[in-house]
């Protein structure tokens, strides 16, 4: 009989799978669709946007996406209709076999809120495969006197499909001597026998040729045919017989290859060439040909591949023997695989945030993931665990899903990035595991404002500084990254007498470094406190703040100041009187100077730079009173010119001059009088002067070489004579040395001798001053005072006879002394907090000095005060009630009355009745010249 053909193509069923699987029911938040196999890839399955509640451009924007847990990607999502379509052709036999229902599960991931929906796809069968004989050719051996009605099991077609579309049912090509009936087994399997229908002679026909044809039930139907051979052979009346009837084995899934599972055993009664049986497969797929072997002869059954549990756990397979002339029987082995530990889970991480914001709150999901292990049981127990002392944490999703949450917040300055192992391990024995790495990186927020290492700085700048130059930086460290981290530097808007800060000082907004944009004065003002703010470029912006001072150090840049004697305006000369009954000591006038500096750049220190006549005069190194230092002679002139250098401490140091005229008379008229006849001829002439300037300065360096060269010569006699008396022994010892006027008065000679040659361009004569000698600094003994040498100018000694032994000067007196307070500048005052002021314009200097004239005339017609009530000077109307001594140097002190050696003592010092000690003594020798 021919076999059934294929019918037409099965288009028209394919549509309307198609359509039928457009219908999706939701049964617990499931979306089920289906979908017939073999269709073409990209056929709609269904409208997920619309079962999502999205349009379909959002499944884009959402993140919207396929997880599956299968290896292979059967749907995907198609972006533009927002359709669920294949991915490619579904061969549902392949996927599920024989089950009745083939359902494929997957879920769609929302990337944006981390959600999932469980979507089932069912594969509905098509008709695509025929119904199969393994092996095609069937041979049936039938004993020449086998009784009609007897029956021969045939081997059974296959086919994948199910339902409609499966084996439905066998037909036998038309034939006298066989007929088939079709058995249905508890399995709802349909066995075809082949059933004797009339006696078979071997002689008449050895061999018959038949056609079995299985047919399915699809539209249209198909079918596949084999090729039976029946061989009639000799009696063999007893057939093999199985000594069970079924058999079973349970292996473990690690056997190695070639391991036997069991042995099938048939027995024949037979004997001879009917009673050898030999064992085969029956019904068996390609594949269980390669993983089992049945031995023929022995029917042992072993492996030829390993089995893996996770692929099948159960097999089943018949077995028949079958003796020589043909006689058969059937069984059953049945496999049953135990599955044991070899594989590890499995971890899949679905979706993750690389990155989060240190701001994130807890609980917020960072990462989703899915478990799986291929075993079974306790074996596919899995379980996750994350290390200790981190931030995060572990929350079951639906099936075996995970998600990775923040326990706690976050901290990128402590922590920047966290490399998370996941370990996933199962409950096997011994149990195996597997670490998954995830990296979470922290992104920075702006939440530290920028700290200075210090909480104030001081600077200290010299003044006079260049502008423009550096003066100092600083450095505000930002734990922050990139751009909350950039940190800028700005001065505060303080006002400082009266000018904005920023006119002081600039700082470089980037790097930090203050530059001076002026030359401080520390006479200005010595200490800036400036306000520096850093502020970081998040948003918001953070800043911090932190105090600077900035303090200037005084330098020797100005020069000392002379504040008494003034220089007229007008052109005219200062004269101060010296009498000339003034005895050595006697205050003539004192320069009083102040510095502007401070500190060591502040000492003042005065000297005599040049006098007309020298050694007439000496300055006091601190205190710049200028004293007669040898008594007035009447071949001394009346006019003495002298230039007091007044000279800081500062490095290098720097100094003022100012020249006195000291008149030398005793009255004023006198003074006028001498002033008189001292005229300079208008009418000059050049040649004289130039004639007279050589005389003087050839006479002069002679002079002065014949001097020098007598000095030497005295000194080495004098040398001579001593070590021959220090030889001799005469007892000189015992003689006092300050009876000896020896090498060291001519040291003190030498170190007082000068000269000076007076010439101007309209001088009618040269004035050449000779060298003077100057006893301000070496004591005089007795029999100095009675020799004469003629290389000192004579000096009325009649004191030094009279007195007897006493050749002390008298002290001089104290109430002229400044007090320490009183002192100007750092010589003369340490307290710079006083309220009182200097004059400090000539118009109110010349106003103090005429002031001061005033009062010392006053003192002169015997008034005690000086105006304007005690201890004022009568400067309390022009500079107001708060001016007084305590805020003006003492100026009593320079001030004499001419022709009278009395001196100006304070108030206090009259009340309590004594007499100034410098005073006494001065009085005491004037009257012993009058009596002279």
């Amino acid at each position: 009989m021919a076999p059934l053909q294929r019918g037409g193509d099965y288009r028209g069923f394919l549509l309307l799978c198609i359509v039928l699987g457009t219908w999706w029911k939701a049964r617990a938040g499931q979306i089920l669709y289906s979908v017939p196999e073999e269709a073409n890839k990209g056929s709609f399955v269904g409208n997920i946007s619309k079962d999502l509640g999205l349009k379909p451009r959002e499944l884009a924007e959402r993140g919207v996406r396929i997880v599956s847990k299968g290896r292979t990607q059967l749907f995907s999502l198609n972006p533009r209709s927002g359709s669920l379509v294949t991915g490619g052709r579904i061969d549902r036999e392949e996927l599920c076999a024989q089950s009745e229902r083939c359902l494929v599960s997957f879920n769609i991931l929302m990337e944006d809120k981390m959600n999932l929906f469980p979507v089932e796809v069912e594969i509905m069968d098509v008709n695509d495969n025929a119904p199969r004989f393994f092996p095609e050719e069937i041979t049936v051996k039938i004993m020449e006197n086998t009784v009609p009605g007897m029956r021969f099991p045939l081997n059974e077609a296959g086919d994948p499909d199910v339902g409609a579309n499966s084996l439905q049912g066998y037909q036998l090509s038309t034939n006298r001597h066989f007929s088939l009936v079709v058995q249905s087994g508890t399995d709802k399997k349909k066995y075809p026998e082949l059933v004797l229908e009339q006696v078979l002679d071997r002689e008449e026909e050895a061999i018959h040729h038949l056609v079995l044809t299985a047919y399915d039930g699809g539209d249209p139907p198909l079918s596949g045919t084999a090729r039976i051979q029946v061989t009639v052979v000799d009696v063999n009346d007893h057939a093999p017989v199985f000594s069970l009837p079924q058999y079973q084995v349970t292996v473990p899934e690690n056997i190695p290859i070639g391991t036997r599972l069991l042995t099938i055993n048939a027995v024949d009664l037979d004997e001879g060439v009917n009673g050898q049986v030999t064992y085969s497969f029956r019904q068996i797929t390609p594949k269980l040909l390669r993983i089992f072997h049945l031995n023929s002869l022995t029917g042992e059954l072993s492996t030829l591949e390993g089995l893996d549990y996770e692929e099948s756990s159960f097999y089943e397979m018949e077995v028949q023997a079958q003796d020589g002339p043909g006689s058969l029987t059937k069984s059953k082995v049945l496999i049953t695989v135990l599955d044991v530990n070899d594989n590890a889970p499995e971890v899949t991480v679905t979706s993750v945030s690389n990155s989060i914001p240190e701001d994130t709150p807890p609980g917020t999901v960072i990462a989703l993931f899915y478990l799986q292990d291929r075993d079974s049981g306790k074996n596919g127990e899995v379980t996750c665990t994350l290390p200790e002392n981190l931030p995060f944490k572990l929350e079951r999703s639906i099936d075996n899903y995970y998600r990775l949450i923040t326990a706690k917040h976050l901290d990128r300055e402590e922590c920047s990035v966290y490399n998370i192992t996941l370990t996933a391990t199962d409950g096997g024995s011994p149990p195996l595991s597997t670490e998954t790495p995830i990296s979470i990186y922290v992104a920075d927020t702006n939440d530290n404002p920028p700290i200075f290492p210090q909480s104030s700085y001081s600077v200290y700048v010299p003044e006079n500084n260049p502008r423009g130059a550096s003066i100092f930086s600083v450095t505000a460290h930002d734990p922050d990254s990139e751009k909350n981290a950039q940190v800028t530097y700005s001065l505060g808007t303080d006002i400082i007498q009266g000018a904005p800060v920023s006119s002081y000082v600039s700082i470089n907004s980037d790097t930090g470094v203050l530059y001076a944009l002026q030359s401080f004065d520390y006479e200005q003002f010595q200490n800036l406190k400036l306000r520096l703010s850093a502020r970081d470029s998040g948003d918001p912006p953070l800043s911090s703040n932190v105090s600077l001072n900035l303090f200037v150090l005084d330098q020797n840049d100005n020069a000392p100041e002379i504040l008494y004697p003034t220089i007229p305006t007008d052109g005219s000369t200062g004269v101060e009187l010296a009498p000339r009954s003034a005895e050595p000591g006697y205050l003539v006038t004192k320069v009083v100077a102040v510095d502007r500096d401070s500190g060591q750049n502040a000492w003042l220190s005065y000297r005599l730079l040049k006098a007309s006549e020298p050694g007439l005069f000496s300055v006091g190194l601190h205190t710049g009173e200028v004293c007669t230092a040898r008594a007035l002679l009447d071949r001394d002139t009346l006019k003495q010119s002298l230039v007091v250098a007044v000279q800081d401490h500062g490095q290098p140091p720097l100094s003022a001059t100012v020249t006195l005229t000291v008149a030398v008379a005793d009255s004023i008229p006198d003074v006028l009088a001498d002033l008189g006849s001292i005229r300079i001829p208008a009418d000059t002439e050049d040649s004289d002067l130039t004639l007279y300037l050589v005389v003087a300065v050839a006479s002069v360096s002679c002079v002065f070489l014949v001097f020098v060269i007598v000095l030497l010569a005295l000194r080495l006699r004098h040398w001579y004579k001593s070590r021959f008396l220090q030889a001799a022994g005469t007892g000189l010892e015992d003689v006092p040395a300050s009876h000896f006027v020896g090498v060291d008065g001519v040291q003190a000679f030498l170190q007082t001798y000068s000269h000076e040659i007076s010439l101007t361009a309209d001088s009618g004569k040269s004035h050449i001053i000779f060298p003077q000698p100057n006893y301000v600094d070496t004591l005089i003994s007795q029999d100095s005072c009675e020799k004469n040498d003629s290389l000192l100018t004579s000096i009325d000694f009649h004191e030094c006879k009279g007195e007897g032994t006493s050749t002390q000067q008298a002290p001089p007196n104290t109430d002229w002394r400044f007090s320490q307070a009183q002192r100007p500048g750092t010589s003369g005052s340490q307290n710079g907090d006083e309220t009182g002021t200097w004059p400090n314009n000539q118009f109110d200097t010349e106003m103090l000095q005429a002031m001061i004239l005033a009062s010392a005339s006053e003192a002169a017609d015997g008034s005690s005060t000086l105006g304007g009530g005690a201890g004022t000077m009568g400067l309390s109307a022009r500079y107001g009630p708060q001016f007084t001594l305590q805020h003006v140097p003492d100026y009593r002190q320079n001030v004499y009355i001419p022709g009278s050696n009395a001196t100006l003592t304070n108030a206090a010092g009259k009340r309590d009745g004594k007499a100034p000690a410098g005073g006494n003594g001065n009085k005491k020798k004037s009257g012993k010249k009058e009596k002279k």
